[in-house]
């Protein structure tokens, strides 16, 4: 079987001086293959580059990024490796996975799935911690004592949650329009629900405003939210976040950004912001 380390690139585009890079490889912990897009900085042709895994959200794949966030001019200005992982497994032909844009395909919550059928493949927890940075640490430049995660919506939860389920082990983390708050709202209900059944510890241990409660490591927080973003009552409600890094005096920097939706448009308005963020930790 092919090793997950060995990559096979799609395709490649000169950007910035740099190159915007889409490459496939088989995916050992969810049973498929899988796509990611690396962009590799001018500087990485001389040295190694600190580098950003950018988490995206529902309905999304690594080509939403690439082509719509503004990241590359930024990334290469920092010198910063920015890596964009698909956000769920792909052609597993589980049956229901393609029915709703909230739950299955593009939709994997960076969790690990303890429930039938989606045990077996919707393991993104594990692919996003530890096999796809062990493929990029095998074949690119990275300085890997030096890694940032960054995300939106659905992806803005799994940066903050991977995060802190994880310190020491990321050194900058931010995120756009993050669901803070899965067991509370009904994205979240709904995907735990299936995916990890009904143990409420089980969704605590995957949700970033609970685990902010007794997060070791004190890493600054950035957040950006858009004030007419359509599922912002609903589905994001970064004041209940908010309050819970309050409680126990984490950084959190939370900017409501008005007149901005949760589009796009709104993720490339701030991302220079972001990447600054990053690089003001990351860049020796």
């Amino acid at each position: 079987m092919t090793s997950p380390h060995t990559l096979t690139q799609t395709s490649r585009q000169r950007s910035f001086g740099g190159w915007q890079d889409v490459y496939q490889h088989h995916s050992d912990v969810l049973a498929c293959d899988m796509n990611f897009a690396v962009y590799l900085p001018p500087q990485a042709e001389a040295q190694s580059c600190p580098v950003v895994y950018w988490l995206s959200g529902l309905t999304c794949t690594e080509q939403n990024f690439i082509t719509k966030a503004g990241a590359q001019q930024y990334a290469a200005q920092h010198g910063l490796i920015i890596v964009a992982p698909d956000t769920s497994p792909r052609g597993c032909k589980l049956p229901g996975e393609d029915d709703s844009y909230d739950f299955g395909s593009s939709a994997g919550f960076y969790l690990n799935a303890t429930q039938e059928p989606w045990a077996q493949h919707y393991r993104m927890y594990d692919y996003v911690v530890t096999e796809l940075p062990g493929a990029i640490a095998a074949n690119f430049p990275i300085r890997e004592t030096h890694q940032g995660i960054m995300g939106h919506s659905m992806g803005g939860y799994g940066a903050l949650m991977i995060a802190l389920r994880n310190p020491g082990r990321f050194k900058s983390v931010s995120a756009f329009a993050p669901i803070v708050a899965p067991p509370q709202v009904p994205w979240g209900k709904k995907a735990f629900s299936n995916y990890l059944g009904s143990t409420l510890s089980d969704w605590l241990a995957y949700d970033p405003t609970h685990l902010v409660k007794t997060a070791p490591e004190r890493l600054p927080i950035l957040i950006d939210q858009g004030d007419a973003d359509s599922f912002l009552k609903e589905q994001l409600q970064p004041e209940l976040f908010a309050a819970a890094c309050q409680a126990v005096n984490h950084p959190l920097t939370l900017r409501m950004q008005p007149g901005y939706d949760h589009s796009y448009y709104f993720i490339a308005s701030f991302m220079g912001d972001h990447l600054a963020h990053h690089a003001a930790t990351l860049v020796p």
